[in-house]
C-alpha cells in the first residue's frame, strides 16, 4: 500500500515537472514523512525537494549569510554572503547549527546569535531557500563538547541517569524551532539532520561511545522527542560520514519510518584523487539505499580540507556529483582563511566557481525562488 502511494505521488511529480507554470499543487495526502503529524508546509518542502531533484543539484553552505571571510551580519547589514559576492546568487540550502541552544546561551558554538540566526532563516526561507539544521549539543555526562566521547547515550535513554536533564535540553531545542516564524505565523518547515556522522568515533554519539542499536534507540527516541513537545515543521535526515564499507551505510540506520532523507557527509581530507574516488563509491552506495528505501539524498556536508586547486569545482566536485541524483550540496563554513570551505572574492578557485555555477544541472537560489508549492485542493 506504501509502495502504491509513493508511485501515485512520484507519478505526479513526473507531470508537474512538464508543466509551465511555476505554482505547483501537491496531493499531501500522498507525502508520508517521519513525523505523522508534519505540518502542510512541512509536506509542501519535502515535495520541493523531490521536484527539484528532478532540475538538478542545489547549491548549499552552513552559516551563508551570518558571516565570511573579513566579514560578520549584524541586523542592520544586507542579506549577503560569500557566494554571492564571487557570482551574483545565493545558495539554495542554507545550513545553520543549534549547539549550545541546549545551555540556555544567546550564541551558538560557533558564535553566530540564535537571534540572528532566526532572522536569516526567515529572511531565506521568505526568499525560497531550504533550511537545514544540524545539532552539536554537549555531552550530557561529561558536560564537555561534542568531541567529548565519554559514554553518554546509555544515560539519556529512558531511565537513564541524564534522561531529566537530556528531556529539558530537547525542550530547548523545541521551543527554539517552532519559535522560527515566517509573517504569516507558521512555522517554519526545515530539514533536521540529527547526530550526523555517527560511524565515526568522534562525536559522543559515534561509533567509539555506542553501538549501533543505541545509536537507532537515540535516533528515534529523538525523533518521538520532539513531536511529544509538539514540533510539526521538521523533515528528518539520516548522515553519515564516509564509508570505511557499503555495507556501514545501513549499519545505523534506524529505520524508514523515522528518517525523511538520506544523506553523506564527504571532504576532501586524503587528496583530490580520493576524494574523486570516494565520492563516486559512496554516492553510489547511498543512491542504491535510496531507490531501494524510495527517499531523496544529499552530499549533506562537504568541502575541500587543502584548496589549492584552482580548478577544483569543474575538475573534482562536478564529475563527482553530476548525475548522481542528489538532492544538494551542502558546503561547509567559511569561519577564517585558514579555515573555509566554500569561495570568497579573494579565493584562488573563483573564477573556477563561476564556471561550474554556469552548468545547467547546478541551481541556487536565484534559480528555485521561481517555483512555488500549495496544497491541491480536491476540485484540481
Amino acid at each position: 500500500m506504501i509502495k502504491t502511494v509513493h508511485f501515485v505521488y512520484f507519478v505526479f511529480l513526473a507531470l508537474i515537472l512538464t508543466s509551465c507554470g511555476s505554482s505547483l499543487s501537491i496531493p499531501i495526502q500522498n507525502i508520508s514523512l517521519a513525523d505523522q503529524h508534519a505540518s502542510i508546509p512541512t509536506k509542501l518542502l519535502k515535495a520541493k525537494i523531490d521536484f527539484l531533484t528532478k532540475k538538478g543539484i542545489s547549491i548549499g553552505q552552513q552559516d551563508p549569510t551570518a558571516y565570511g571571510i573579513g566579514w560578520k551580519a549584524s541586523s542592520k547589514d544586507r542579506y549577503r554572503s560569500d557566494m554571492e559576492d564571487v557570482m551574483g546568487k545565493y545558495p539554495a540550502v542554507q545550513g545553520w547549527d543549534l549547539g549550545h541552544i541546549e545551555l540556555g546561551r544567546n550564541i551558538n558554538l560557533d558564535t553566530v546569535s540564535f537571534e540572528l540566526m532566526r532572522r536569516k532563516i526567515i529572511e531565506g526561507n521568505k526568499r525560497g531557500a531550504i533550511t537545514t539544521l544540524s545539532w552539536h549539543l554537549n555531552n550530557p555526562q561529561s558536560n564537555g563538547s561534542s568531541w567529548d566521547t565519554t559514554s553518554a547515550v546509555k544515560t539519556i535513554l529512558k531511565e537513564g541517569l541524564n534522561r531529566p536533564k537530556y528531556v529539558e535540553w530537547v525542550s530547548k531545542l523545541a521551543d527554539y524551532i517552532k519559535s522560527v516564524k515566517d509573517e504569516n505565523g507558521n512555522a517554519i518547515p526545515m530539514v533536521f539532520r540529527p547526530y550526523h556522522e555517527m560511524n565515526g568515533g568522534w562525536f559522543w554519539w559515534g561509533s567509539a561511545s555506542c553501538t549501533p542499536e543505541e545509536y537507532k534507540a537515540l535516533y528515534r527516541d529523538f525523533v518521538r522527542l520532539l513531536a511529544d513537545f509538539d514540533v510539526h515543521n521538521l523533515l528528518y535526515a539520516y548522515s553519515p560520514n564516509t564509508l570505511n564499507n557499503p555495507q556501514e551505510y545501513e549499519r545505523f540506520y534506524p529505520g524508514d519510518d523515522f528518517v525523511d532523507i538520506l544523506g553523506i557527509d564527504i571532504y576532501n581530507h586524503g587528496g583530490d584523487s580520493n576524494f574523486a574516488e570516494k565520492l563516486q563509491e559512496d554516492l553510489k552506495v547511498v543512491r542504491q539505499f535510496a531507490q531501494t528505501h524510495n527517499k531523496p539524498f544529499a552530499l549533506t556536508e562537504t568541502g575541500n580540507v587543502a584548496p589549492g586547486n584552482t580548478q577544483w569545482w569543474t575538475q573534482i566536485l562536478y564529475p563527482g556529483i553530476h548525475e548522481t541524483g542528489i538532492a544538494w550540496v551542502l558546503l561547509w563554513r567559511n569561519a577564517r582563511k585558514d579555515h573555509y570551505f566554500g569561495i570568497y572574492s579573494e579565493e584562488a578557485s573563483a573564477t573556477d566557481f563561476k564556471t561550474f555555477a554556469k552548468k545547467e544541472d547546478i541551481l541556487f537560489l536565484e534559480d528555485i525562488d521561481q517555483f512555488t508549492f500549495k496544497p491541491q485542493t480536491k476540485t484540481q
